[in-house]
C-alpha cells in the first residue's frame, strides 16, 4: 500500500467533507490517487459534498463584477440552500470569485452537458481533420480528438476551468471544498459576460479617415 501523505488527507478531506480515517482508508485503498478516492468515498455515500449535490438551492446572490475600467462586465447568479448563507462573508466571496473566473477566463456555458451537440460533432471533424493533415496514423487520430475536445470543454465550460487564483483546482472542485465548508449545497445557476465591442466590425483607421475626410466634402 502507497504511504499516504497527512497533506493528502486534509485535502481529501475539505473536498468531501468525509472523516479522517475514512479519508484515509479510501486513499489507501486507490493507491493514492485523489480523484479516485473521491469516487471512492462518494460510492460508498461517505462524501457530505456528493450527499449535499442533490438538495434545492432557491436562495443565493446575484453578483456583478465591472474590469477593466467598464471593458468587461459580469452578472452571475449562484444559489445555495438558505438566506442565512447568502449573506455570509464566505458565501460573498465565493460568487465573487466565480464572477472573476468569469471575467478572465471567457466561459460559454457552466457545465459540459450544456454544449450543443452539434458543436462537439462540428469540432471532433475539425480536429480530426487537423490531425489527419498533421499525419498521425489513422489508429490514433481518434484518440488525440478525444484528448483535445477534453482540453475544449476545460476551454469553454466553467465548471472545468482551472481556477484562477489556483490553477491546480477547478472551479467545480473549488464549489465541491466550498459545499464541504459551508454545509449547503452550492450551484451556479447562470450568467452573463460583456466585453466592449464584442461582435461589433471596428473600422479601421484609413477608413475612419476616408469617412472624416468626406464629412468635410
Amino acid at each position: 500500500m502507497a504511504e499516504i501523505s497527512a497533506s493528502l488527507v486534509k485535502e481529501l478531506r475539505e473536498r468531501t467533507g468525509a472523516g479522517m480515517m475514512d479519508c484515509k482508508k479510501a486513499l489507501g485503498e486507490v493507491g493514492g490517487d485523489l480523484e479516485k478516492a473521491i469516487d471512492f468515498l462518494r460510492e460508498k455515500g461517505l462524501a457530505a459534498a456528493a450527499k449535499k449535490s442533490g438538495r434545492v438551492t432557491a436562495e443565493g446572490l446575484v453578483e456583478s463584477y465591472i474590469h477593466g475600467g467598464g471593458r468587461i462586465g459580469v452578472l452571475v447568479e449562484v444559489n445555495c440552500e438558505t438566506d442565512f448563507v447568502a449573506k455570509t462573508d464566505e458565501f460573498k466571496a465565493l460568487v465573487r470569485d466565480i464572477a472573476m473566473q468569469i471575467a478572465a477566463s471567457k466561459p460559454e456555458c457552466i457545465r459540459r452537458e450544456e454544449v450543443p451537440e452539434e458543436t462537439i460533432t462540428r469540432e471532433k471533424e475539425v480536429l480530426a481533420a487537423q490531425a489527419a493533415n498533421e499525419g498521425k496514423p489513422e489508429k490514433i487520430i481518434q484518440k488525440m480528438v478525444e484528448g483535445r475536445i477534453e482540453k475544449y470543454y476545460k476551454e469553454v465550460c466553467l465548471l472545468e476551468q482551472p481556477f484562477i487564483k489556483d490553477p491546480d483546482k477547478t472551479v467545480k472542485q473549488l464549489l465541491t471544498e466550498s459545499i464541504s465548508k459551508i454545509g449547503e449545497n452550492i450551484s451556479v445557476r447562470r450568467f452573463a459576460r460583456f466585453e466592449l465591442g464584442e461582435g461589433l466590425q471596428k473600422r479601421s483607421d484609413d477608413f475612419a479617415a476616408e469617412v472624416a475626410a468626406a464629412t468635410k466634402c
